[in-house]
């Protein structure tokens, strides 16, 4: 009968062997953990002055949407800011999403749109609250537009005003068109 032995090469690759393989099965549940991957990353992948950044850029959709789509793409600004250019609506949040709270938690930031007292709209920044309105019937009674460009400053300066206040109050028109028809709508 011959009596096996171990030599102590054998041993030394034995215990490393043994060593790395319990270092991996050990070390793979830390990855992972008990919650899902993407509860572990969304506190610090999406911030609110990302959702800020989006807000401004697009006020008429929700602060909750903005920051599940961002939270879905990893933070990334600029694929959420492409998604909703192209006409491709954002995705509602689940019920269970809680988004993060906004930096500043005064009632009046979370009332109203925060942009509005530093950025005024178009008609009182270009002071056209006397104009707004006429502006319900077109502009047919003002006098024809020279179609020439001026060599006087003074009144291409004008012109170009006046095509700039022409141009607000014709989108001012139609934004309040698109408003009477969705309230047309609804009420029908």
């Amino acid at each position: 009968m011959t009596e096996q032995t171990l030599n102590i090469p054998q041993l030394i690759v034995f215990i490393i062997i043994t060593f790395l393989a319990a270092r991996w099965y050990f070390s793979k549940p830390t990855g992972s953990g008990t919650r899902p991957a993407g509860q572990n990353r969304a506190a610090p992948r999406v911030n609110p002055a990302q959702i800020d950044q989006v807000a401004q850029m697009f006020p008429q959709l929700d602060r909750r949407t903005i920051a599940w789509d961002l939270q879905r793409n990893g933070g990334n600004v600029t694929a959420t800011t492409e998604k909703v250019l192209s006409g491709r609506a954002l995705e509602n949040p689940p019920a269970s999403f809680n988004p993060p709270l906004p930096r500043s938690n005064t009632p009046s930031r979370t009332a109203t749109p925060s942009a509005k007292p530093s950025q005024p709209d178009l008609i009182t920044r270009y002071n056209l609250s006397s104009k707004v309105g006429k502006s319900t019937e077109p502009a047919s009674e003002e006098p024809p537009k020279p179609k020439a460009w001026s060599q006087d400053r003074n009144e291409r300066q004008a012109n170009l005003q006046r095509r700039r206040e022409e141009m607000i109050l014709a989108a001012r028109r139609k934004l309040e068109e698109k408003e009477r028809a969705k309230a047309s709508k609804a009420v029908s």
